[in-house]
């Protein structure tokens, strides 16, 4: 039996790509969609063999199709009321919105707790960022400085960005403490990016960039690269196809892609 899949924001760029994706997938079936703005009432799927129903409503568009999962990459605030009300008739949720709190990412644990139902929540469903992040967390304990230097379109909305605060904090654990900074001059306190357990992210924001990532570790005599670059939202694609396959087999809340990787 396939499963059968929601995708909220269907209309927008991601989400094109998102319900291609679930198309060409013969173990999904594209059930559903929402947009905030629609002119019609369905959506013709590529290749124009079947359309799905099509609102700016989601509980009418998960009463109508009762979905397994929900996949939602739109905002952080539409995506916690699209988390609270998919759970509440027990829809998977696969969601790779950014700029979740704390207590936000704790709310959907809670939710998904107690409706029984599985969450999959992570800032970057591109398998080489996975990767890239792994390898840096394997560097992190050996050497005593590092900093990250994220790239990004000019649409995005956070910075820095998900995945390298995701990125730094994970190096951090890895190490097991702090990671050292330069002594700073008191002229250069605002160029030096936000710092998180010692690492300072700098954010680069212009057209012509997708998404793109470098972590420089340093050390007397010595220095190591690890860079990953997305030149398009196809990378995405088999991390979310994973995802929503994943997503139904699993109870509670997954934070990232690493633990469906055995990494």
């Amino acid at each position: 039996m396939k499963i059968r899949v929601v995708v909220q924001g269907a209309l927008g760029r991601m989400g094109k790509e998102v319900v291609s994706a679930l198309c060409q997938e013969p173990e999904t079936e594209i059930v559903g969609a929402t947009e905030l703005a629609v002119t019609t009432d369905s959506l013709v799927l590529p290749g124009g063999s079947k359309s799905i129903p099509l609102s700016t409503d989601l509980n009418q568009i998960l009463t109508e199709t009762q979905p397994d999962v929900l996949v939602d990459f739109s905002t952080a605030a539409a995506a916690m009321s699209a988390a609270r009300l998919a759970t509440e008739k027990g829809v998977n949720l696969v969601i790779g919105a950014t700029g979740f709190s704390p207590e936000d990412l704790d709310e959907i644990d809670r939710l998904v707790q107690a409706s029984g139902v599985g969450a999959v929540v992570a800032p970057n469903f591109a398998l080489g960022a996975v990767l890239m992040m792994h390898l840096a967390k394997m560097a992190a304990p050996y050497l005593d400085y590092a900093e990250i230097i994220e790239l990004h379109h000019d649409k995005k909305a956070d910075a820095p960005s998900g995945t390298s605060r995701l990125t730094a904090k994970e190096m951090a654990e890895a190490r097991g403490k702090a990671f050292l900074q330069p002594p700073a001059s008191n002229n250069e306190a605002e160029s030096r990016g936000e710092t998180t357990d010692g690492i300072a992210i700098h954010s680069v924001r212009l057209p012509g960039l997708m998404a793109h990532q470098e972590v420089i570790f340093g050390a007397a005599g010595q220095t190591l690269r690890i860079r990953h670059d997305q030149i398009s939202r196809e990378a995405f694609m088999p991390g979310i196809i994973l995802a929503v396959k994943e997503v139904v087999k699993r109870k509670g809340l997954t934070r990232d892609l690493p633990a469906l990787l055995d990494l």
